[in-house]
């Protein structure tokens, strides 16, 4: 009996760079456009080295797959120059709009349709945080899935995955496939590939698909299947003053209320209506206290 070749799929998703300024629009439900720069998810990038890998020790396949525009296909080039064997590409304009759940819907088709026995992708998003629609998939799939993976080895049929704790520590799980596992950013050294690899990657041809590959109806796509309600962006506080965790001999409504406090001490804040002389000494005053200024004799 022939053995079944490994089949390793790896969702490779876009992400704003964080260190250009980000700008609101006018009603404060997006991000403008305008200025931003789009990279490659860094934690998508380590999931797949580590897919690469681990087809690389068990001669299997793997298969990039981005949801999105065209820009995307530069992603999926740069997968290919790294090793990759086939790579696809979905959209529609059908795919506008729509929430965690229509997103999910779609992904898992992806898995129904490919049947991958390694499931592969970011544990976070560089510029979005934790995302859910990975782990909603596989839910819905009744596939096991690794948060915070680090590696992931087989031997003899058995899976193991090394996945990241609270505190430093380190988890050893054995799962059974198919399965998803979501890699920390930073969990390994990715490979670089030369001039030759990148060359040849521009002459490869990237599959494209969308609604009618899928076979999805159009009521479960973007704007339509949308279940959850668009909220407005905002900006984090500057400059949060982060706290230890609470010392297990306060009171238990102490100790509560540290934790829900997310790790931001409060601040207090003072208005003083006086005059412009008066504002003057008692900024001097203040700076007196400090040692910023020297009193006068």
């Amino acid at each position: 009996m022939a053995r079944k070749e490994m089949n390793i799929v790896v969702l490779l998703r876009e992400a704003c760079d964080p260190r250009p300024p980000v700008r609101l629009t006018a009603d404060g439900y997006g991000v403008r456009e305008r200025g931003l720069r789009r990279i490659a998810n860094p934690a998508d990038i380590c999931a797949l080295e580590q897919g690469l890998l681990l087809a690389d020790k068990h001669e299997g396949t793997v298969t990039a797959v981005a949801i999105g525009p065209q820009r995307l296909e530069d992603h999926l080039r740069l997968a290919l120059s790294m090793g990759v064997q086939r790579c696809i590409r979905v959209w529609d304009s059908a795919f506008i709009g729509g929430d965690a759940i229509a997103d999910a819907r779609l992904v898992e088709r992806l898995m129904e349709i490919l049947q991958p026995d390694y499931f592969l992708t970011g544990n976070r998003r560089v510029d979005a945080g934790a995302d859910s629609v990975p782990l909603l998939a596989s839910a819905k799939r009744g596939i096991p899935y690794v948060t915070a993976a680090l590696q992931v080895e087989s031997v003899d049929g058995k899976v193991e995955v090394l996945r990241k704790c609270d505190r430093g520590a380190r988890q050893l799980i054995g799962i059974s496939t198919p399965c998803t596992l979501l890699f920390e950013e930073g969990c390994c050294e990715t490979r670089y590939p030369d001039q030759v690899m990148l060359m040849a990657a521009l002459a490869k041809g990237i599959e494209t698909w969308g609604v009618a590959e899928l076979g999805l109806p159009y009521s479960e796509l973007g704007g339509y299947g949308a279940v959850l309600e668009k909220d407005r962006c905002s900006f984090p506080r500057t400059n949060p003053q982060r706290i230890v965790t609470p010392d297990a001999n306060l009171p238990a409504f102490e100790r509560i209320l540290a934790l829900l406090s997310g790790g931001i001490k409060p601040r207090e804040g003072k208005l003083h209506n006086v005059s412009a002389a008066e504002t003057v000494e008692m900024l001097m005053d203040i700076f007196k206290g400090q040692g910023l200024v020297e009193e006068s004799h």
